[in-house]
């Protein structure tokens, strides 16, 4: 049987379902051809499937979306999208959130997940690097991290450090840069990357420290700030102890994919 290109071998579904959760000989991923086979053939079957419920760090949520069609097209199950940053969602999780998957912007929260007994043990996978880099709407501009010491910049926008991998990075490269001192008296800081952003696309700030997948089509001035200045962005994600039902397990796997690691590098994430 097949579904949207899709070849769903026939196996016994429960021992398909516990295979979801065993490494192969590639560092623990899990089997994606398993996680449909247990998945299609109910759907197939008429039964309705309830929407997979993942909390995403917002430098993601686009991807993440489009990812999401992929997905429903080739499995008949949607997607439920919750945005924050890292920190946010993981106190969320911790207080009983129901959320199925956690595709953090940073390999802490989900480590921590598993060490807390929040996520299925052997399922966190890095599905991402992220790229940061400094940014204005306005074209032309010559960016560096000397913007940050420019007397005509009076505010750098970036996303909370504690709760925010990508604002973290960003600490990170203006202290490597030895103007930390610089970003500190000029800093408007965001719950998350999203806000960062919206505060230099509203006026509220001159230049920001947002994700390039954020960005990778906008018109204006970047900066790709090296990744020799910050500590890399490895984001992992996690299933967590309420999303053990296969679709949860499928849509982690499925973020491996070819088709989706070609989408990811279009969006200015490196997957290697």
């Amino acid at each position: 049987m097949t579904r949207a290109g899709w070849r769903v071998p026939s196996r016994d579904s429960g021992a398909a379902r516990r295979s979801l959760f065993a490494a192969d000989g590639r560092g623990g991923r899990f089997a994606l051809a398993a996680a449909l086979a247990a998945l299609i053939p109910t759907l197939a079957a008429g039964a309705d499937c309830e929407p997979v419920r993942v909390a995403v760090a917002s430098n993601f949520l686009a991807a993440a979306r489009e990812a999401g069609v992929v997905f429903e097209r080739a499995t008949g199950c949607p997607l439920s999208l919750s945005a924050g940053s890292t920190g946010q969602l993981y106190a969320q999780i911790a207080q009983g959130a129901p959320f199925e998957v956690f595709l953090a912007a940073d390999s802490e929260r989900p480590e921590r997940a598993e060490r807390e007994g929040l996520a299925v043990p052997g399922s966190r996978r890095t599905y991402a690097v992220g790229r940061l880099v400094l940014f204005s709407p306005t074209p032309g501009l010559p960016l560096s991290g000397q913007t940050l010491a420019d007397p005509g910049v009076r505010r750098v926008a970036l996303a909370n450090p504690r709760t925010a991998p990508y604002g973290r990075a960003a600490l990170e490269a203006a202290r490597t840069l030895g103007l930390e001192s610089a970003l500190a008296s000029r800093q408007v800081v965001g719950t998350n990357v999203a806000q960062a952003l919206s505060f230099v696309l509203t006026g509220n700030a001159e230049v920001g420290f947002v994700a390039l997948s954020q960005v990778v089509d906008r018109s204006g001035s970047s900066w790709l700030i090296p990744e020799t200045l910050h500590s890399p962005i490895r984001q992992q994600g996690v299933v967590l102890a309420r999303g053990r039902r296969a679709e949860a397990a499928a849509f982690l796997d499925f973020l491996a994919s070819g088709e989706i690691r070609e989408l990811l590098a279009r969006r200015g994430y490196r997957t290697d």
